[in-house]
């Protein structure tokens, strides 16, 4: 009798902590796709701004007709609106980042079950009487 209930409150434990880290796991990997398209947004509207900007330019000026100025704030314009589909695209993938609700509802179920529960004296070595209570001195 002693023998089942220590072992099933061991794996118990295990196994909320088992279903906590695959919700989170999850959970994580939405977060790091948003991250992933958070960051490339940066690095498009950063890095690729002065080199593509430049040649997209006079490339649209020797096209158009139009003057410099107004080529440059039309790819500006550009670069923008494909910063801001990817910024887009993070923010949907972190609004479906979620807490692990099954894993807190279990947890809160078991230690309202183990709340509960009332602890069972431990076998003693000598014939599997119950341990009586030890008090240990201050000195």
């Amino acid at each position: 009798m002693f023998v089942t209930e220590h072992v099933l409150v061991p794996a118990l434990v295990h196994d909320e902590i088992a279903l906590a880290k695959a919700e989170l796991r999850v959970g994580a990997k939405k977060a790091a796709v948003g991250s992933g398209a958070g960051m490339a947004a940066g690095v498009l509207l950063l890095f690729s701004l002065p080199v593509l900007s430049f040649a997209l330019a006079y490339g649209m000026r020797s096209w158009t007709g139009l003057g410099l100025a107004w080529c440059f704030l039309i790819v500006g314009g550009i670069y923008w609106l494909f910063a801001g589909i990817l910024g887009l695209l993070a923010l949907v993938k972190f609004k479906k980042v979620k807490a692990p609700k099954r894993s807190i509802a279990s947890s809160k179920e078991t230690a309202a079950v183990l709340g509960n529960v009332k602890p069972h004296p431990r076998a003693a070595s000598d014939g599997g009487r119950p341990a009586r209570d030890v008090t240990r001195s201050s000195a």
